[in-house]
């Protein structure tokens, strides 16, 4: 059976860009090392006699920009990036808007199992394998690395994000394939101060599952009914690389 006709299908919806676009300046957690990043460096140019080319190197961390995590970024001996193939790149997508609860409540907010029951209300039940989104408009913060951590005066963190039972009940009541955020980490940042500890990071990748993050535009994509696509390059024992994400739907 052909597929032709539907690849033209796809290719006639619209498509969103649901990854940053990296330089130099680009900005990275701050626990990484400065020098961390060099991209487009030249190593082979034009003027070469054996031929006329010019080639780059790259180099930068693998939570570098819009990423994803594998499990063995938190925890050695946990899967790596060869343990995940071409199929799991491919889902339905899911976006939860937390904007309103975030106007509301200020930046220190959480999902909540709640907030899941009441977005499935209105829009019908999240399918297994989905990947989920938490949209907070934090994306449009990039590339103020400031902005994005959003300090306060004693350089404490607030941002919204995940809490442990939402992402339990994703994982473990929907069967979710993936989960998504604009910001830097997985939890919440109070609740990340409570715990001591990125909890709701180790909790998924502890669990095998895959996580995105610093993901843009999900304020441009259909809170359902839309396919992601997440392509990362084939490099074995990465504990995580920047992607290359785009949301398809019919508008």
């Amino acid at each position: 059976m052909s597929l032709w006709q539907d690849l033209e299908k796809l290719k006639a919806c619209t498509w969103v860009e649901l990854s940053h676009p990296l330089n130099n300046q680009s900005p990275y957690w701050g626990g990484i090392p400065n020098g961390s990043v060099e991209l487009c460096r030249t190593v082979f140019d034009y003027d070469e006699e054996m031929l006329s080319c010019r080639i780059h190197t790259y180099k930068f961390p693998g939570q570098f920009g819009t990423h994803v995590d594998f499990p063995c970024h938190f925890t050695p001996d946990h899967l790596s990036s060869q343990a995940f193939g071409g199929k799991q790149m491919a889902m339905p997508l899911a976006v939860i808007d937390l904007t309103p609860k975030i106007a509301a409540n200020g930046p220190d907010t959480a999902i909540d199992v709640e907030d899941i029951l009441a977005w499935e209300s209105q829009h019908g039940r999240i399918p297994q394998g989905a990947f989920v989104a938490l949209r907070t408009d934090w994306y449009k913060r990039w590339p103020d690395n400031d902005a994005l951590n959003n300090f306060d005066e004693e350089g404490g963190e607030h941002c919204p994000g995940w809490s442990i039972p939402a992402l339990e009940f994703l994982y473990e009541q929907r069967g979710i394939a993936m989960n998504g955020h604009e910001t830097f980490d997985t939890d919440a940042s109070y609740l990340a101060v409570e715990a001591d500890d990125l909890a709701a990071e180790r909790w998924v990748l502890d669990h095998g599952h895959l996580q995105v993050e610093v993901m843009c535009n999900l304020d441009k994509v259909p809170a359902t009914g839309a396919i992601i696509f997440v392509m990362w390059p084939r490099i074995e024992d990465a504990t995580g690389m920047p992607v290359r994400a785009v949301a398809v739907f019919e508008e």
